[in-house]
């Protein structure tokens, strides 16, 4: 998990040319193992942006080095807010989906945004 969660802040800090800190870790879901021998690779991509924070989402894959095949292992979201050197939340540039798949992810970011205020809520009552 620590690696998803490096793999998510470069992605963030790609996105928004500053540093990173992790709000959240959440939706982890483990699909598959991956197996003595193989190697772990690791995909992620900015899905939504709000006004300082983004949701990223990092896909694990496990990958037979011998014949190149891969499959996904893992999926979970994350979300990253900007900071400037005191540490104070700054804003990010919005984010554009372009293809089918980008734009399915930046509507479902809401429903998922809202899981986690509730979640956030349910611990400061």
């Amino acid at each position: 998990m620590s690696y998803i969660d490096r793999i998510g802040c470069i992605a963030a800090m790609r996105h928004a040319g500053k540093p990173v800190v992790t709000a959240s870790f959440d939706s982890m879901d483990f699909l598959a193992p991956i197996h003595v021998g193989e190697a772990i690779c690791l995909r992620a991509v900015v899905t939504w942006t709000g006004r300082t924070s983004m949701e990223v989402q990092v896909v694990v894959e496990g990958e037979n080095i011998a014949t190149g095949e891969r499959r996904v292992t893992g999926v979970c979201f994350l979300t990253f807010v900007a900071v400037d050197e005191e540490g104070r939340p700054v804003p990010v540039p919005p984010l554009e989906p372009e293809t089918e798949e980008e734009k399915f992810q930046f509507e479902r970011a809401k429903e998922r945004q809202e899981i986690r205020k509730k979640r956030r809520k349910r611990w400061h009552s």
